[in-house]
């Protein structure tokens, strides 16, 4: 008898143990107590993206200004994001499209035609986009936010300077230029007013876009035109480049040869001493693209900023070029 009595009382204890171990959630919510987990918030992205474009980055002089562009870009974490529209307007339109597209959040922009990119940059200011124009000025100015660039005027007239110096009783000379890049207008501009009046006649001009093989070919032709040439004024130092190989591959003597950049190439050529090679007006793409990328940043955070910046320009010859090397920019 006590042996069941025993057996039931066991039973039920095991059932009401059993009841509760299913029980859940009683008693006041501290007792039981349900952490939620907060979302983590997401960090703000603060990562800028900048556009490049420039007029053709088989130019030394511009894929150097991109490098300088990259590197103080990349001291504070922002990305570059470049294109080469090969001295190609149109194609430069397009390609400023395609960083419309993509969501940069400024763009530096070096035009191919200043008269040209207009309808790009109109694109550009509908989409929010400020442009810091470097280098080659457009024409309509309102479209962007700062210009960066050379004192280009002051440039050609550094080389028109020292031409009346070599030749004082003037002489024949010939104008290699681009009529749609602002930059080119302002060094001839500049060169020609430092000829005036010195007894200086121009025996022809063409447009040669800023292109080396362009300055080759319409330097053979003045070369079989003219019998009796002393200088040729080169919009930038690719085309005076051009210009040297035609002048040496004709043989011809006693022609000075001018350039503007300051480039590593021509900076070699002025070295040697039987070298057509006279001067080019030099400026530095390295400070261009370095104060244009700081001003850049300083758009996108809010901050103060130069509307304007110009940077010296002088004159680098036979007598002074051992200061600045041969083996890069100044």
């Amino acid at each position: 008898m006590k042996q069941k009595i025993f057996c039931v009382f066991f039973s039920v204890f095991l059932a009401c143990s059993s009841l509760a171990g299913c029980k859940k959630n009683v008693g006041t919510p501290e007792d039981n107590a349900i952490v939620e987990e907060e979302p983590e918030e997401e960090e703000e992205d603060t990562g800028y993206v900048f556009g490049y474009s420039c007029i053709d980055m088989d130019n030394p002089y511009f894929d150097t200004l991109r490098r300088s562009l990259e590197n103080t870009l990349g001291e504070n974490e922002y990305q570059l994001i470049s294109k080469n529209p090969g001295s190609d307007a149109g194609v430069q339109n397009e390609q400023l499209q395609e960083l419309i597209e993509e969501g940069v959040d400024a763009v530096f922009l070096c035009p191919v035609d200043w008269e040209r990119v207009t309808p790009a940059l109109e694109a550009l200011q509908d989409a929010g986009i400020p442009v810091i124009n470097i280098d080659t000025q457009v024409k309509e100015e309102s479209l962007t936010r700062a210009y960066v660039g050379s004192d280009n005027r002051n440039a050609g007239y550094v080389c028109g300077d020292d031409l009346k110096k070599r030749c004082p009783e003037g002489g024949k000379i010939l104008l290699l230029e681009c009529p749609s890049i602002n930059s080119i207008n302002d060094r001839i501009t500049g060169f020609e007013q430092a000829i005036a009046n010195a007894g200086f006649e121009v025996l022809d001009r063409a447009d040669v876009n800023g292109e080396k093989e362009k300055a080759k070919e319409a330097m053979e032709e003045f070369l079989n035109k003219y019998p009796d040439i002393d200088a040729v004024m080169c919009g930038n130092d690719r085309v005076a480049l051009g210009a040297l190989e035609a002048v040496r591959e004709a043989g011809r003597e006693n022609i000075r040869i001018y350039g503007v950049d300051g480039s590593p190439e021509v900076k070699k050529e002025l070295v040697k001493a039987d070298s057509p090679m006279t001067a080019t007006g030099a400026q530095s793409p390295i400070r261009i693209g370095k104060e244009a990328a700081e001003i850049g940043i300083a758009i996108l955070n809010g901050e103060n900023f130069e509307t304007t910046t110009y940077e010296d320009t002088f004159l680098i010859d036979k007598g002074n070029v051992e200061m600045y090397g041969t083996d890069g920019w100044q």
